[in-house]
């Protein structure tokens, strides 16, 4: 029997003619090549009108299958907050007090099978393992946002702190420029949530080194008793936590909504903030929401800036009128935003090396022998 150039249901459907006409139903089979267990199939299925084609052998409910309503539940949450990943979503929902929900890796399969996942985005993912301050408040990280254009065509750009050990974003201040901005800000936020210990910015004009000197926010937070600390130069990665907190700024928020102006933007960052805080969990922080964590500062914003009384046992300098000082016959330059404070030149226990102290705090090394300034980092006596 020739089976060449007919297709599986035409075979069969010539088997059960052959099989009808015929008396030795095994001498069929044999002619056909199947056993007889087989050949009784096809005519049973004949005789039920069932069609000769192969069915398919999946089976008709599958075990363990996220119900619909599941589904939807997780595709919907992710469409009202498309920068949330499966770990966040699956948290959200459970500590909204849904039962029964698929594991966080079902949770990714489901968004992945209906295109909510971008691989260009997974990749951005990578678990980094980052340093972190041990308690609220020791130390907040501070940055300005990337300018965007709004729809009224001028720009914005969002000064962000965030507390580095819980990354609770303490204060989101949108504006259309960055001067005059940081410290109003920073009061701001000194009012509502008390003084760290220090604050982490970068080498922006507005947070560090005004004409070579100190800024007068650098000035100010020392004034409160505040350390004012600056990442490396082209180093980035030391304010790693408020850069992953623009990207979910941007992934979040921005990408996904229209800002008409700077009332319409501080609207939509204030929402933005409370999410952030008090509904979406952090991976860092083993899937608690940052306000789980944070704790406002104890030490509240004075309401004026209190004397500074020095020990008397090293040289006490006033800055002149045009931000210098003289030290050991030679008349160095300060800083402008230093003028009428006095200063402490202290020595530094190397051979003609003094440390420039204001108030509690190291704020620069210079050279006795040459009047020259070695470095002008702060840190806290």
């Amino acid at each position: 029997m020739s089976w060449e150039c007919k297709t599986v249901k035409e075979r069969r459907e010539e088997f059960v003619r052959e099989a009808r006409s015929r008396k030795n139903f095994s001498e069929v089979c044999r002619e056909y090549g199947i056993t007889r267990k087989t050949g009784y199939k096809w005519l049973e299925r004949a005789e039920q009108g069932k069609t000769m084609s192969d069915q398919s052998r999946a089976p008709h409910v599958i075990a363990n299958r996220t119900p619909k309503e599941t589904e939807d539940l997780i595709l919907g949450l992710r469409a009202e907050n498309p920068g949330w990943g499966a770990r966040t979503i699956h948290q959200v929902l459970t500590n909204e007090g849904h039962e029964d929900l698929p594991c966080v890796k079902t949770v990714n399969n489901i968004l992945s099978r209906n295109g909510c996942i971008e691989p260009e985005e997974s990749a951005k993912r990578e678990r980094i393992k980052r340093f972190s301050m041990e308690h609220s408040n020791d130390m907040w990280q501070t940055d300005f946002k990337g300018e965007f254009k709004m729809q009224n065509g001028r720009y914005c750009y969002p000064l962000d702190i965030l507390d580095d050990c819980t990354r609770f974003a303490i204060k989101i201040k949108p504006a259309e420029t960055t001067a005059n901005v940081v410290i109003s800000a920073f009061e701001e936020a000194f009012r509502e949530f008390g003084l760290p210990k220090m604050i982490l910015s970068d080498n922006g004009s507005q947070f560090s080194g005004f004409k070579h000197g100190y800024t007068h926010f650098e000035k100010w937070l020392m004034d409160l008793d505040v350390l004012p600390i600056h990442c490396r130069i082209k180093h980035p990665q030391t304010q790693g936590k408020i850069e992953r907190f623009h990207r979910s700024m941007k992934s979040e928020l921005l990408k996904h909504r229209t800002i008409a102006d700077i009332p319409d933007a501080d609207a939509a960052f204030q929402e933005w903030r409370y999410k952030y805080n008090f509904v979406r969990p952090h991976e860092a922080l083993g899937m608690l929401r940052p306000a789980d964590v944070y704790v406002p500062s104890k030490r509240p914003l004075p309401d004026k800036i209190r004397k500074y009384d020095y020990t008397g046992r090293y040289h006490v300098i006033k800055v002149n009128s045009w931000g210098y000082v003289r030290f050991a016959g030679f008349q160095v330059y300060l800083s402008e935003t230093m003028i009428d404070e006095f200063v402490e030149f202290r020595p530094s226990g190397e051979d003609a090396v003094f440390a420039l102290c204001y108030r509690n705090f190291k704020i620069a090394e210079y050279d006795a022998s040459t009047g020259e300034r070695l470095n002008r980092t702060i840190s806290r006596l």
